[in-house]
């Protein structure tokens, strides 16, 4: 049974993640089935950016913090490299197709800091919330349409375990001027480690 993406994130690109889910991993257990690590290069491919680098802070705070079950993700900007590669108001001088692009990004960088945590992306158990801070015009009212780009990525990735719970929030100013910022909160499986003590 395929789970059609459209009646959990309506909108142009839920065909799109419909269509990756159904092709790229036909049936579980199938040795057709494309690994979360292929999946979130494929995704990647498609933005057109890596993501396989270190994801740096710059700040004294940490990127992630593992506390029993649960990882929390700090809030992520649409930064490729040293670049912010969206930056002002959706809705204004950011129309929305780029404001969508921006979630993507943003939540691509969250889930390779999970990479970089975890070692991979296997141990997410469930992708439990995502709070998306969208840098708006005083008239701008579309939010949850700039947030479902990063919930289509999620659920192209993680399939039923990337369906979460959600915020959208429209905001004054965002750091480094940028279109958005996203940050995660992910249930997590056990480390090898920790199972062998």
């Amino acid at each position: 049974m395929c789970f059609d993406a459209r009646h959990a994130y309506p909108g142009p690109f839920a065909a799109h993640v419909t269509r990756c889910v159904k092709h790229q991993q036909p049936e579980e257990n199938s040795p057709m089935k494309l690994s979360r690590e292929n999946l979130f290069q494929v995704m990647a491919k498609e933005l057109g950016h890596s993501f396989d680098g270190e994801i740096r802070i710059g700040g004294n705070y940490t990127s992630a913090v593992e506390n029993g079950a649960e990882i929390y993700v700090s809030g992520q900007i649409p930064r490729v490299g040293n670049t912010v590669v969206v930056t002002g108001r959706i809705g204004g001088d950011v129309p929305l197709d780029q404001g969508r692009y921006a979630a993507k990004i943003c939540i691509m960088r969250a889930l390779a800091i999970l990479r970089q945590s975890l070692g991979t992306l296997d141990r997410v158990r469930k992708i439990l919330r995502i709070t998306v801070y969208v840098q708006s015009a005083p008239d701008f009212t579309q939010q949850s349409e700039v947030a479902d780009g990063a919930s289509e990525i999620l659920y192209a990735i993680f399939a039923s375990a990337g369906v979460h719970t959600r915020t959208s929030v429209g905001v004054y100013q965002l750091p480094k001027n940028a279109a958005v910022e996203i940050d995660m909160i992910v249930a997590i499986e056990p480390s090898s480690e920790s199972l062998d003590v």
